[in-house]
């Protein structure tokens, strides 16, 4: 069961759409940098859903 997820999951993720949303998330995030003044927080926030979204992906990918 995990095996066919880790299959949809790369596939999912290996997908231009998944990487163009990725690439509009972080556009989006550096565009509201001036608005927080570049504050910790504001840093913090991405830095956080990038390595735990890597850390998982990392896993699902090897296992895939």
């Amino acid at each position: 069961m995990f095996l066919d997820f880790a299959r949809s999951v790369a596939k999912t993720l290996g997908n231009p759409k998944t990487f163009t949303l990725s690439v509009f998330i972080v556009v989006v995030w550096a565009a509201t940098g001036p608005f927080f003044n570049y504050n910790e927080q504001w840093q913090l926030y991405i830095n956080t859903f990038t390595t735990i979204f890597t850390f998982l992906t990392v896993i699902i990918l090897q296992h895939s």
